[in-house]
Formats: C-alpha cells, sequence, structure tokens
C-alpha cells in the first residue's frame, strides 16, 4: 500500500479535470499489488488508467478502484468528539467548584470586614486606636478579597473558552449526523497489480478524471496614449471542489470535452434543409449594419415586423464563428486548493499591433470617442470568449466582453470619451419651399471640429442623414464641405488629419446641406432636427 505517487499535473476542463499522479516504488519481485488511498469520490472510477515508467520488465497486469466507505470511521470520529466533550464538561465543572470555594472564602473576608468596622466604632471612646494594627489590618483583608476576586474572574473565562469549544464540538457531531457526512469521509482507492521477475524500481504513473471543477478565461487589455500596440493578458479563474489540493502542479487548460470511449465514433451524415427568406431578411443577413433592425424593434405594435426581426437575428447568429479545441499549456506551477475560491492564473501575455482612431458623432456627443481596432498574430492564439477590462494610461476606463478571436482576426476597442477634441454642430440654415402642393424644406448644419492636443491626430467624423421608409418622403444630400458621397443607411463619413494645438488646421469647420421633399398632405414624424 502507498501514497507516495503525488500530483504533478493537472489539465482542467469544462466541469472536469484530469490529474495525473507519478511516484517511484520498489517492487519486490512476481505480482505484486499497489494502492493509491484516500482519493475524493469526484473521481471517475471507469476513467482510470496507468502506466510503468522507465522500467520494461514490469508487467501491468490490471487496474481497479474500490471505494471505501466511512461507517467505522465515522463512529471512531464520533467517540473521539463525545470523549472531548466529557473531558472540557469535567474541567467546566472543576472550575465552577473552585469559583464556589473562592466565593465562599470571599463573603467570608467580607462579612469579617464589617464586623471588624463595628467593633472598632464601639470602642472609640472606651479605649485608644492602635492606628498601625488597622491598617495592617485592612491591608490583609483588601489584598485578600482581591486575590479572590481575580481568581473568581480567571476561572469565569476559562470557562467562557470552554462553552466555546463544547458549541465547535456539538456542531460537529451534529454535522456528522447529516447523511452527507458519509460521503465526505468515504474515499476511492486505486488497485494495480503489477509483475516483475526482479526486485527493482518503478515509476508509477495513474491518471483519472475528477469532477466539479470549472476555469473561465478573462482579459486586461492596457494601452497609453503614446502607444501603437495593446498589452492584451489572457487570465483564467480556476475553482475547484474535487476533494484533494493541487500543490505545485503543471497546469492545462483545455476547451475539450473529455470522453471515456475507447472505440473510434461512428461519422453520421450530415443533412441540411433549406427555407425561403424574405428578400429583407437577405438584406440584413448580408450586412453589419444593424440600423434597420433597431427601426424594426421600434416598431413595437407591428407585429409583421416584429416577426421579421426574429426571423433576420436567427440569420445573424447562424453566421457566429464557433471555436475549436483550444489548449493552453501554463509556464509555471501553481497550486489551487480544493476549498471552492477563485484562483487566477496567468495564460498568456501578448503585445498586439492596433491602430488607433478617434471617432465623432456630433449629433450625439459634442466629444470624440478614442478607437482601437487590434489585430491578432496570423500565427497568434484564439482568444476565448469572456469578459476584459480595458486600461488607458494606467487607468481602469471600463470593461468590455471579448468574443470568440481567432488569428489574424481584427477586433475593436473603444477607450471612452477624450474631452481634448471638441465638436460642436450648429443649424445654420432651415428654408422651406412650397411649390403647388409639394413642400421642400432644406436644413444646413456647421460642425467645428477643435484639437486641443500638443499632437497632430485623425478623426473620423460621422454624420446621420434621416432615411425615409416611405417613398412619398425623399431626403436628398445637396451639399457637403469637405465633398463626400453619401453612404449607405444615409451617413456620411470624413476622414479629418487635425493639427496640433497653435499650429494651422487645428481647427477645421465641416458643412452639409440636405432637403427633405414631400407633399404638403403628409407630416414627417420623427423629425428631430
Amino acid at each position: 500500500m502507498t501514497n507516495d505517487c503525488k500530483i504533478c499535473e493537472v489539465t482542467v476542463y469544462h466541469n472536469q479535470a484530469l490529474v495525473t499522479r507519478r511516484g517511484k516504488i520498489r517492487l519486490e519481485g512476481g505480482q505484486q499489488e499497489i494502492a493509491i488511498a484516500n482519493l475524493p469520490l469526484t473521481v471517475h472510477t471507469d476513467s482510470v488508467t496507468a502506466r510503468c515508467l522507465g522500467n520494461a520488465e514490469v508487467q501491468l497486469l490490471a487496474v481497479r478502484t474500490e471505494r471505501i466507505f466511512a461507517n467505522e470511521s465515522l463512529q471512531q470520529k464520533n467517540h473521539q468528539i463525545l470523549g472531548k466533550i466529557r473531558q472540557l464538561c469535567d474541567q467546566k465543572r472543576h472550575l465552577e467548584d473552585q469559583i464556589s470555594s473562592v466565593q465562599l472564602q470571599q463573603d467570608f473576608i467580607q462579612s469579617f470586614s464589617e464586623k471588624s468596622v463595628d467593633r472598632f466604632t464601639s470602642n472609640l471612646t472606651a479605649e485608644p486606636l492602635n492606628f498601625s494594627e488597622i491598617q495592617e489590618l485592612l491591608n490583609f483583608l483588601g489584598q485578600t478579597y482581591q486575590n479572590y476576586a481575580q481568581s473568581i474572574s480567571e476561572n469565569e473565562k476559562q470557562i467562557i473558552e470552554i462553552d466555546k469549544r463544547l458549541e465547535a464540538l456539538h456542531q460537529q457531531l451534529k454535522q456528522l449526523q447529516q447523511p452527507v457526512s458519509k460521503q465526505i469521509h468515504s474515499s476511492v482507492s486505486i488497485v494495480i497489480t503489477l509483475e516483475t521477475a526482479f526486485p527493482g524500481d518503478c515509476e508509477l504513473e495513474i491518471s483519472y478524471l475528477v469532477s466539479q471543477v470549472n476555469w473561465t478565461p478573462f482579459y486586461d487589455l492596457r494601452n497609453t496614449s503614446t502607444s501603437k500596440r495593446i498589452n492584451l493578458t489572457c487570465l483564467a479563474e480556476i475553482r475547484q471542489r474535487t476533494g484533494e489540493d493541487w500543490k505545485e502542479v503543471n497546469v492545462t487548460l483545455s476547451t475539450a470535452k473529455p470522453t471515456l470511449a475507447t472505440q473510434t465514433p461512428k461519422l453520421e451524415t450530415w443533412y441540411i434543409t433549406s427555407t425561403k427568406v424574405s428578400a429583407c431578411s437577405q438584406k440584413y443577413a448580408q450586412t453589419d449594419d444593424f440600423a434597420e433592425l433597431e427601426a424594426l424593434l421600434a416598431e413595437e405594435n407591428d407585429t409583421d415586423k416584429q416577426q421579421e426581426l426574429l426571423r433576420v437575428q436567427k440569420l445573424v447568429d447562424r453566421t457566429t464563428k464557433l471555436a475549436g479545441v483550444v489548449t493552453f499549456k501554463l509556464d509555471k506551477n501553481y497550486t489551487i486548493l480544493s476549498d471552492g475560491t477563485p484562483h487566477k492564473v496567468t495564460v498568456f501575455n501578448k503585445n498586439l499591433p492596433c491602430f488607433i482612431e478617434y471617432v465623432a458623432i456630433p449629433r450625439q456627443m459634442s466629444f470624440a470617442f478614442l478607437e482601437a481596432t487590434v489585430t491578432n498574430n496570423t500565427n497568434g492564439l484564439t482568444f476565448l470568449p469572456g469578459k476584459a477590462n480595458i486600461f488607458f494610461d494606467n487607468a481602469l476606463i471600463g470593461t468590455t466582453e471579448l468574443e470568440n478571436i481567432t488569428p489574424g482576426q481584427d477586433f475593436k476597442l473603444n477607450f471612452g470619451i477624450d474631452r481634448t477634441l471638441k465638436i460642436e454642430q450648429d443649424l445654420v440654415e432651415r428654408n422651406i419651399e412650397i411649390i403647388g402642393n409639394y413642400r421642400r424644406t432644406t436644413y444646413g448644419y456647421k460642425i467645428t471640429v477643435l484639437n486641443l492636443k500638443a499632437k497632430k491626430i485623425k478623426l473620423k467624423l460621422i454624420v446621420q442623414l434621416p432615411v425615409s421608409r416611405d417613398e412619398k418622403v425623399k431626403v436628398r444630400l445637396i451639399s457637403a464641405n469637405p465633398e463626400i458621397h453619401l453612404g449607405e443607411m444615409g451617413q456620411l463619413e470624413w476622414l479629418l488629419n487635425l493639427r496640433a494645438k497653435g499650429k494651422r488646421q487645428f481647427k477645421l469647420e465641416v458643412y452639409y446641406q440636405f432637403s427633405i421633399e414631400h407633399s404638403t398632405e403628409i407630416t414627417v414624424e420623427n423629425l428631430d432636427i
């Protein structure tokens, strides 16, 4: 029997972990059984594998598992706790007897003091008093009374401590009486049968799956105003209640699903079907612009359009990329206790190239937003979905959710508002023309962009024109300075070069003009100008 096979490697999956133990054993020759005892009940007994390393003459004959029930162990534990309770109760009774005895002596001293005072008072006129004798008597009585009081106080403190220990022992006794205690105090043993012709040493490796374990990835993303790279640190939070501590073990994290099957699975035919998709849905499924989806969502009372929105959303969901099996082998050993608390480990740290730009939407905000487009290296690692903390200039500015990001894929990060870029939009023209029963309203806007930074920047300025969903209402772009073409879904987008503060062109003005044309019999709604 041996327990010398220590945990050295752990591969953590979702809800499971593969534990590997290794240890050197001494074989005496012939057939011999080796047992790894006191393993937790979370062990999947049908997942146990074993092999001998470094000694080709050792033959592995059989591997079996045994479940050790805890009835006898629980009885012994009960007897131990009851014995401690009886011992503490005896100590408590002894202390209480001491308190009663000292209390009796203290009462006698108090009574004697009162009688002495009465005697001295009655003899004040009869004979002269010896004050030195009186002082000695008072000192004696006072010191004796104080000693008794101190003894009582110390015994009472000891009784309070004993009561606390008794309460804890009674609680343990109550827990042992619960049905779950039989599970906690039960265990699994792995018994391995080996055979060798000659005595010698052998290194034994045992692996098994355990449950009640999980891991979750999360990220720290850091950037500064002077850097063109993003520092990405991938971390993982591991929690386990397997029943055994992992101390200084080599940890691997995996998204695979371990299987106990020994046969190659049968590949079944993959059938697909078709369904008719409306032109509207097909258009939405092929574009990344969700403005129309939001417009459909706004029509709360239109049942047909709500059903169309759900159908479009399903089409969008089908295009979601699914991650394959990803495995991360950590570069150092970790200790992860079986207490269910989160243990954070570092998976990897990468510096990724990024393109940083300022984006302004003056209709919504008078400042610019700082955005970064980050590129995962072509030969890099796959980033799993998870929460990400975003740091900019050593300040935590917010959190985001990273989706599955494959090598070579770009993803965007938002670093919040930059108040050193000021954007003001003013309505400078509003002209109404009525020709017969036809109405044309012309709007002109001026946007002023001011760069208060000490460096030049590029700013993407985005303006949203109204989009008509009624063929009787026409929206036309009349002019724009700088000149630009109307984009999809009524968007105008300028890329402006702003010089540093104090230089020429650190302040720019953008002008655009559009018209809304319709019959005078029609009232245009949702026109917030």
